[in-house]
């Protein structure tokens, strides 16, 4: 429990800080003083996975650069990792194998803080206590909810501290070293968008209609015959030129009987094998015959077809720019008097009595006041629910009433609209991401490997010694 709840809280940690570890040593030609000192004590063998020991005589395991990595900080990170793996139902490697990377991450680890310190990468108190308090947050408790649950759990909270403080640490030294230098190129975003499009073009989707006569559950033979005899009925009418709607709102079991059948636009891949190879055989307007499934006797009708590409060039893409002044609710500032604040400003801005981008650098609560609260060119998705739609009711130039949200309450303002084709800046955007994120993955193992080649390492027992 204690290590599903660590494992819980690094994760949080992760995606606030987006932490990869990484790091770049200057390689040492002469032997760190640390190793000079340690001289050849004697190793006492890590503590089998899965036993313990009273009083465990500590002893070095590994020196890299001038810093060591202790026999019992071996033994409690394979402890940690056996119990993450059980709770995940991973299957366990071998004890001697599972020790071996696991010391392998943990010298990478500890070169990286090593460079981290020469670069003089640091994290001071304040800046540990507000990305605590945001993990906390995510796991929805205080920051002593999370201590006492921590410390109840067998955790230290200071240790604790110190682990975040080193993810942000790595962070911050990964984006130095690796994420600041990779470079894309314009060539680069136009192969991409062009890969995308080559493959789109190959993708399709189809319209299809259907009616569907279903079979009760457990139903005896007569009474199948009965359903069958029912839908080859409708299959003879639709050859006679019936019409597929009305024959649908007519016979159809199915929850879009009243739509005319309409199930709308389907990739292949998601719908029934058996529907699929018989619809990509059908041309527009043609129907399929009478198939039976688990739950009936279906009649398709393929009403179009279109390939992945079109279906995005047709799509066209509302874009809104807004707005907004945020008063939150805090134990000094309730709800009704947000509410009422925000309805007073309201009224003077009707009365033209005052500016929206005044009140907004004067009173709101969020990180967009010094821009007059201007949100910029919002697409579908990017605000909170409540927040979208009320926007979307709004004409350009309207002042919206109170609005309640997560965040708080809100006057929000549409300033302009426009809609297009999936914009083309928003398509390099997320081609030149994608383009990043395969580049960074080995950019970050490759940068890991120099950790890795450049720092001095020593092993104290032949049997943590990686094999050959």
């Amino acid at each position: 429990m204690r290590n599903a709840r660590m494992h819980q809280l690094k994760i949080a940690a992760l995606l606030l800080c987006a932490v990869a570890a990484g790091g770049d040593a200057l390689a040492q030609d002469a032997k760190p003083a640390a190793a000079q000192a340690a001289g050849t004590k004697g190793f006492t063998p890590p503590v089998p996975v899965g036993e313990s020991r009273n009083a465990p005589i500590d002893s070095i395991a590994v020196v890299v650069n001038d810093d060591v990595i202790t026999r019992r900080e071996l033994s409690e990170r394979v402890k940690t990792m056996v119990q993450r793996m059980k709770a995940q139902q991973v299957q366990l490697p071998g004890e001697a194998d599972l020790q071996r990377q696991i010391l392998e991450r943990m010298i990478v680890e500890r070169a990286q803080m090593q460079l981290a310190k020469e670069m003089g990468v640091r994290v001071d108190d304040n800046q540990l206590d507000r990305t605590i308090a945001r993990i906390a947050e995510q796991q929805k408790m205080t920051v002593q909810q999370m201590r006492d649950q921590l410390e109840k759990e067998g955790t230290s909270f200071a240790t604790f501290r110190e682990e975040i403080r080193e993810e942000i640490i790595m962070q911050r030294l990964r984006e130095h070293e690796v994420d600041s230098k990779l470079q894309i190129s314009e060539a680069e975003v136009d192969a991409h968008i062009a890969a995308e499009a080559a493959a789109a073009a190959e993708q399709f989707e189809m319209n299809i209609s259907q009616i569907m006569v279903r079979i009760p559950e457990n139903a005896s033979p007569e009474v199948i015959a009965q359903r069958k005899a029912r839908a080859d009925e409708v299959m003879r009418q639709l050859r006679t030129g019936a019409d597929f709607a009305k024959m649908a709102a007519t016979y159809s079991d199915a929850s879009d009987a009243l739509k005319g059948g309409e199930v709308g636009w389907r990739a292949p891949d998601r719908l029934p094998p058996l529907f699929a190879e018989a619809l990509t055989k059908l041309k527009p307007g043609q129907t399929t015959p009478v198939m039976k499934s688990v739950t009936g006797f279906h009649i398709l009708k393929l009403v179009d077809r279109r390939s992945v590409a079109e279906a995005q060039a047709a799509s066209a893409v509302q874009q809104t720019r807004a707005r907004h002044i945020l008063i939150k609710v805090t134990p000094t500032m309730s709800a009704a008097d947000a509410k009422r604040k925000l309805t007073e400003l309201k009224e003077r801005l009707d009365n033209k009595a005052a500016k929206f981008e005044d009140l907004a650098r004067l009173v709101s609560n969020d990180g967009s006041a010094a821009k007059g609260g201007d949100l910029g060119w919002l697409y579908p998705g990017d605000t909170v629910p409540e927040f979208e739609a009320a926007m979307n009711g709004l004409k350009p130039g309207e002042v919206s009433s109170p609005v309640e949200t997560s965040f708080g309450f809100h006057l929000i303002e549409v300033l302009e609209r426009k809609s297009e084709d999936v914009s083309k800046e928003k398509q390099r955007n997320a081609a030149r991401n994608a383009i990043r994120e395969r580049k960074l993955e080995v950019a970050v193992d490759d940068w890991q490997r120099q950790v890795r080649d450049r720092a001095y390492v020593e092993y104290r027992a032949e049997e943590l010694k990686p094999a050959q």
